[in-house]
């Protein structure tokens, strides 16, 4: 099985902390956002978040969500894309060498907030997927009401569902009641009716 980088791992859980199937979000005030960042070593612990940063967090996520997947025979949400775009150009990398034993790479700007580095170092997890090929990797389940992203194991990358046996039999399923509608159903016949 091919298991999914950090970076892939930590973008997997940025996006799923909505969640369509249940209407439920981890991150709608700014101290569940700086708890989930500090969950992940990105913030630290008890870290003031303001609601601009929510802000920027949520239209990042909405983004990325839009980026790994949309149902068939639509396009991404060309206002999500953008927003994200500009949550993003607030969130500046740059290049380091690395000091010592440390490796190099891209790293968040050292001007800005705990909070937008924090940001930053999702926007660089992102860039690492794609720089890599990997972020066609993570996907956005198919099935319209479950969403939930996934690492796809599969070797030519064609899985569509989170579950085949959840999600996957769904939307097989509808698809067959569509093609076979049920017969009609007779009307029931009272119990004294002759031909009984």
């Amino acid at each position: 099985m091919l298991e999914a980088p950090a970076s892939a791992v930590l973008i997997e859980a940025f996006v799923n902390t909505v969640d369509v199937e249940l209407g439920t979000d981890e991150l709608t005030t700014p101290p569940e956002l700086g708890a989930w960042l500090a969950a992940r070593d990105l913030l630290v612990p008890d870290s003031r978040v303001d609601p601009a940063d929510l802000d920027a967090a949520l239209r990042l996520r909405a983004g990325l969500r839009e980026k790994l997947g949309v149902p068939v025979g639509t396009a991404p949400d060309p206002q999500s894309l953008r927003q994200a775009d500009e949550a993003l150009r607030a969130l500046p990398v740059v290049f380091v060498l690395g000091a010592d034993e440390q490796p190099g790479g891209f790293a968040p700007s050292p001007e800005l907030s705990s909070v937008h580095r924090a940001l930053a170092r999702l926007a660089i997890a992102w860039g690492e997927l794609v720089g890599t090929g990997e972020s066609t990797r993570l996907k956005r389940c198919a099935e319209h009401g479950c969403a939930w992203v996934f690492w796809d194991v599969s070797k030519n990358r064609s899985r569509r569902w989170c579950s085949m046996r959840v999600c996957g039999n769904r939307t097989k399923a509808r698809r067959y009641a569509a093609k076979h509608p049920a017969p009609p159903r007779s009307k029931a016949v009272p119990a004294d009716h002759p031909g009984r």
